[in-house]
């Protein structure tokens, strides 16, 4: 992974888990810096939205529509069930 856009985080972490991560990091010759990263992008989606995107044969414009068009059938929907 390039340095571009990136910035330096100082964080604390338990003992027992950074010391995997370092061995997991030099198994696999990887920065420690970069398994963190690596696995905090999983965790938060970032691999699923990828593949999202990926798949997503929409422009911008469409795909913003598309999700405002939903948004107010959604809440037609929820306003009628309220109204019964």
């Amino acid at each position: 992974m390039a340095d571009a856009g990136k910035r330096k985080a100082t964080f604390y972490i338990a003992e027992d888990v950074l010391r995997a991560a370092k061995a997991s990091a030099a198994r696999t010759e990887q920065r420690d810096s970069e398994l963190v990263e690596k696995a905090l992008r999983r965790y938060l989606g970032f691999e699923v939205l990828d593949r999202v995107s990926a798949r997503n044969r929409l422009s911008e414009k469409e795909a913003m529509d598309l999700a405002v068009r939903e948004t107010h059938a959604y809440r037609r929907r929820k306003r009628a069930t309220r109204r019964t």
